[in-house]
């Protein structure tokens, strides 16, 4: 009962569906007490002689009519029960994707995707069945149970009521030993099914790169035994919840012995009627229900129990960066980079020391490196992605980690290395951060990124579907959906994380121009390992081993001797041969 406790939150939310499907339930459990009763007293009349047959006509037919009235009772309670429950998925669901989405790329390495998957499904699947089916069998089976041992008891026989509950406490010490194993093994099913859709996930993506390799066969074993894995673990539940329903029949079995035994003993004495122990039987007919629910109670208890404990493991999880709560009313303000040392996780060399630099608004900052130098880490701590342990990033007066983080981030369209489009229509990923945007708004963002010309000779145009991850574009070509994806969002600060790789040269120098053209506020970072793309840039950082070993213009910097200089003469070299 533990988990209902630790759901009292939304059942004091939903209290008014709740109650009424209880008060409702109450009603239908005294209206089901009659017909037993009704029942006895036909039987005796007719034993006695005592009752013409319109008057069992007329009984029978008010029965009858009783038996609809709960039929449509309990269709009503049922739909505001399971509503309300319904209503507790979309609620989870919701606070978990809110959860999610506060999280930075240190949560997301810690969790794999089909486990987060596994519990926004399975898991929440289960804590509502818990809500819904869960209380609907606790509540009918309480209600029901207690109504009917006091109607036994009161109006039947104590005596007989006592014999016929005997063999209760003994199933009561079996099934909850059994609930008990029922909770172990459904949080291990439901781990090792995290594995299965984990690995399913990663298998889909990364198809491509299977076939490629031919490793098919190798990745079918793999698969069989996350399979069979997850087989197990749910064949250890099952067996598990096999053994409730015949410790139920036996007990039920067992009760119904030693009623008719005890009552035909009882009838022999003339301590009670053919009528009562008729009535006595249908009674004890009601309680089986309450009796299989008991197990039945337990079952979905443990297994909502241990989904919701997963749930709650994740909900724990608090965010590691936490939004500030200035707010960002200006704009066009100068960003001051001042990083004196920066370390990953718990290692003990700095991935970022010693870089200090100011971009003011509508200015290109270029960054260059080899791999390896922190370029990726110098956007994740602009981002506030990472958090900066030593130093400050500051827009204008405000520090960014006082800086409300929503609008912070608000400022940015970053283009990623690896961009990701969503399996809709081109027109909708270009829209994406502004689905308001006009056909035409859309089109002239992808003229900017040299891709209006390649999306009109699809059959579709611009109502062409993607696929998943733009699988049926090429690289050069998601590329640029993602850069008019960013240039249409008109975000205050554009940053180009290597977005320009797969496109050639003269594509790359074409964007770059209708970037210099439109950037009159717009402020550009440009992350690149082709040097081409630096050419414009106001001022270059060159990274290396996390620090600034060059800063200047294009070129000045290939005027010295040092990394930037004796990249771009091989740069140049690679590209004259290409040529020639």
């Amino acid at each position: 009962m533990q988990v209902f406790w630790q759901l009292r939150w939304f059942f004091r939310q939903e209290w008014r569906r709740y109650s009424g499907a209880i008060f409702i339930l109450c009603l239908v459990s005294a209206f089901e007490l009659l017909p037993p009763r009704a029942i006895g007293w036909i039987v005796d009349g007719v034993v006695s002689g005592d009752m013409s047959s319109s008057t069992m006509f007329m009984w029978l037919g008010g029965i009858v009519l009783l038996w609809t009235l709960v039929y449509v009772l309990r269709i009503i309670w049922r739909v505001w029960l399971f509503g309300a429950a319904a209503k507790l998925g979309t609620v989870l669901r919701n606070r978990l994707y809110r959860h999610f989405s506060s999280h930075s790329p240190i949560f997301f390495e810690r969790y794999k995707t089909g486990d987060l998957m596994a519990r926004s499904t399975n898991d929440v699947n289960a804590v509502v069945m818990t809500a819904g089916e869960g209380v609907l069998t606790a509540a009918d089976s309480l209600i029901m149970g207690l109504a009917v041992i006091l109607v036994m008891t009161t109006q039947l026989s104590w005596e007989l009521t006592i014999l016929a509950l005997l063999p209760m406490p003994v199933m009561a010490f079996i099934v909850f030993g059994f609930g008990r194993q029922l909770h172990t093994r459904f949080s291990e099913s439901q781990a090792a099914f995290s594995d299965l859709t984990d690995k399913t996930q990663e298998s889909l993506n990364g198809v491509r790169m299977i076939r490629a390799f031919g490793l098919e066969q190798r990745q079918q074993q793999e698969f069989d035994a996350v399979v069979d894995a997850v087989g197990q673990k749910n064949l250890a539940v099952e067996q598990v919840d096999a053994k409730f329903d015949p410790v139920i029949q036996l007990t039920i079995g067992m009760s119904f012995f030693l009623s008719i035994a005890g009552g035909g003993y009882m009838v022999s004495q003339g301590r009670l009627t053919l009528g009562d122990l008729t009535a006595f039987t249908l009674y004890q007919g009601l309680m089986i229900w309450p009796m299989l629910a008991l197990a039945w109670v337990f079952n979905i208890l443990e297994r909502g129990s241990a989904a919701l404990k997963r749930l709650q493991h994740i909900f724990d999880q608090q965010p590691s960066i936490v939004s500030g709560e200035n707010t960002l009313e200006m704009t066009g303000q100068t960003l001051h980079v001042d990083i004196e040392r920066f370390h990953w996780g718990k290692q003990k060399q700095p991935a970022m020391q010693h870089v200090l630099f100011d971009l003011s608004a509508g200015q290109m900052l270029g960054v260059a490196g080899p791999i390896g130098s922190g370029k990726s880490t110098l956007l994740a701590l602009l981002l506030r992605q990472q958090e900066l342990q030593h130093g400050q990033i500051t827009y204008g007066d405000v520090s960014i980690k006082a800086a409300d983080l929503h609008q912070w981030r608000s400022r940015f369209a970053v283009v990623s290395q690896t961009p990701f489009l969503f399996s809709r229509s081109i027109a909708e990923n270009i829209a994406l951060g502004r689905p308001e945007a006009t056909h035409e708004q859309i089109r002239h963002a992808a003229r900017l990124a040299c891709i209006d010309d390649d999306i009109l000779q699809f059959p579709e145009g611009y109502y062409t579907l993607v696929g998943e991850k733009g699988i049926t574009l090429s690289g050069g070509q998601k590329q640029r959906i993602a850069i008019a994806r960013a240039l249409l969002l008109e975000a205050e600060i554009l940053v180009l994380d290597d977005a320009l790789s797969a496109v050639d040269g003269k594509t790359e120098h074409t964007i770059l121009q209708n970037l210099q053209a439109t950037k009159t506020k717009q402020t550009v970072i440009v992350i690149a390992h082709r040097l081409t793309a630096l050419e414009q840039a106001d001022q270059i950082l060159v990274l290396q081993h996390g620090q600034v070993v060059e800063q200047g213009k294009h070129q000045n910097l290939i005027k010295d001797d040092a990394w930037y200089a004796e990249m771009h003469r091989y740069q140049q070299l690679e590209r004259a041969i290409k040529e020639a």
